[in-house]
């Protein structure tokens, strides 16, 4: 019988669906066809796969050969069905045992050579491959980051011929050593920590209410907002973040793991440390959700389990901005186009920067912007998106003697402050109490649960009742500020939130209300 089936995957947002690769060698003329929605990079294969087949001594069948990349109804794109295609081609003219390949995957591109090339989007494809229980046989390119998925047989090619040889038991393909991978992840956990000591939150001068924002931010996984004039530290505080978040468990670091892959960006170094993206404002819509004719994570998928950093907020356009909301809401985002509809994860903490107008000197006499001016730059920012940021803190200039006795050559003050270690020790702790509680964060606990994890007292709805009456908080506001609440007790190690907590997270509310009035 001239028909032989392998088993592959495609490549559908972060999935891997199944694909099995279907090879019929007919009498007749010899073509050869490719059906079951093939794209262009697909279609090409067949060149790809002549050559190889050619190029490692095998003959290429003088016959009628029908490909089937079954489900026909599913998109495939890419080079990633070259190797199963050759394969299926070798088993189905009889150059190779057909009776083991149902126990194994194949996914890699194929040089004319008969090498074997590294493809995108493998994590997935790993993970669809060991929850059905096979081997995985994929290019050496590509091994690294397919061991990541822990219990997988990986076996490694570097040419046609190691697979050919492996099927007809004249050579054997060694398995992916295991203690490979803990080399990698011991490098990477190495590499993460080599990067926390190279920048200390407690290099900022000064901005201790600042820094205390962002310690509440990175305990509940809040939304932060920094306004204030050019050159008080706003970035760089936005960029100590990073340094004091928990380290991804093994799961998320998968999952972003996984977006990365998906986007091309192979394995990312170091895995276990929160992304943090950074976009120019010059940044489109598409660009920050994603999207293409075959849709692609953009910047908010990207820092998925971490930071989306916002610098020089007006300067993004509105219409920017506004694709956020949704996201911020749900923590995912759903990109249509008519190819195919794909669901990217997208539970990012937002950290965004901004000047209280244009020129950055608000209230000072080096200002020269006008009320409209001002009203405009502010304006850029809807309500909407500005309601969903849970602290937006004013960072005000650094006073001359901290500067200046900074500058001081063997200044003992220079060395003060807690290190990003003692920081995020704290805050894994608050983090663990949460997830204890409620199994998430507080940013994600939901008006019902607030409830009966926040309970107000009569004191306590008077000082919220008037905040709201006087500073027109709105009930997403509300919410929000019981959340961030919750955040500053559980860093203080207190079950109950008490009346000083809600006042604190008000304060943080309410800044930017009581700089617009000034």
């Amino acid at each position: 019988m001239s028909l032989a089936v392998v088993n592959t995957r495609a490549k559908l947002g972060i999935n891997a669906p199944l694909v099995s690769v279907e090879v019929h060698l007919s009498n007749g003329l010899p073509s050869f066809h490719m059906v079951g929605l093939p794209e262009t990079a697909v279609k090409e294969s067949k060149d790809r796969v002549r050559s190889a087949i050619l190029n490692s001594h095998f003959d290429f069948p003088a016959r009628r050969i029908t490909v089937n990349l079954a489900p026909a109804e599913l998109p495939k794109e890419g080079s990633r069905f070259d190797l199963a295609i050759a394969v299926a081609i070798l088993a189905a003219s009889g150059q190779v045992p057909r009776d083991q390949l149902d126990q194994y995957e194949f996914i890699g591109e194929l040089a004319l050579s008969g090498d074997t090339r590294g493809v995108d989007a493998v994590l997935p494809a790993a993970l669809g491959c060991l929850h059905q229980g096979k081997q995985l046989i994929i290019s050496r390119h590509n091994a690294e980051e397919a061991a990541l998925v822990d219990g997988l047989e990986i076996l490694p090619c570097t040419h046609l011929l190691d697979i050919s040889g492996h099927l007809l038991k004249q050579t054997e393909l060694s398995l992916w050593d295991s203690s490979q991978v803990k080399s990698i992840k011991s490098a990477n956990q190495n590499n993460s920590r080599e990067s926390d000591n190279q920048s200390q939150l407690n290099q900022v001068i000064g901005q201790h209410h600042a820094k205390r924002a962002l310690e509440i931010s990175a305990s509940g996984g809040h939304n932060l907002l920094f306004y204030g004039p050019p050159g008080t530290g706003k970035t760089m505080l936005a960029s100590r973040l990073p340094g004091i978040l928990p380290p991804l468990n093994n799961q998320q670091a998968l999952e972003v793991a996984s977006i990365y892959s998906v986007a091309g960006k192979g394995l990312r170094q170091p895995i276990w440390a929160r992304p943090f993206r950074a976009p120019h404002h010059t940044a489109s819509s598409a660009a920050l959700v994603g999207g293409g004719s075959s849709p692609r994570p953009g910047e908010i998928s990207l820092a998925h389990q971490g930071v989306l950093f916002l610098d020089e907020l007006p300067e993004f356009s509105r219409s920017v901005l506004e694709v956020l909301r949704e996201p911020m809401e749900s923590g995912e985002i759903n990109i249509s186009r008519v190819a195919a509809q794909v669901c990217y994860p997208a539970n990012f903490q937002l950290i965004a920067a901004m000047n209280p107008c244009p020129c950055g000197y608000l209230g000072s006499p080096r200002c020269r912007c006008t009320p409209d001016q001002i009203n405009r730059y502010r304006g850029k920012i809807s309500g909407p998106l500005l309601d969903r940021i849970d602290l937006q803190v004013q960072v005000t200039p650094i006073e001359n003697h901290q500067l200046l006795n900074n500058q001081r050559v063997g200044n003992k003050d220079q060395a003060k402050g807690e290190s990003d270690q003692q920081i995020q020790q704290r805050i894994c702790v608050a983090r663990e109490r949460q997830l204890t509680r409620q199994g998430k964060t507080n940013s994600q606990l939901s008006s019902e649960e607030l409830k009966t994890i926040c309970p107000l007292s009569s004191e306590q709805r008077h000082l919220m009742d008037h905040a709201i009456t006087r500073f027109g908080l709105s009930t997403r506001g509300f919410y929000r500020v019981l959340r961030v609440a919750r955040s500053i007790a559980d860093l203080a190690g207190r079950e109950q939130v008490i009346s000083e907590d809600y006042q604190e997270a008000l304060s943080y509310r309410i800044a930017s209300e009581q700089q617009s009035t000034r």
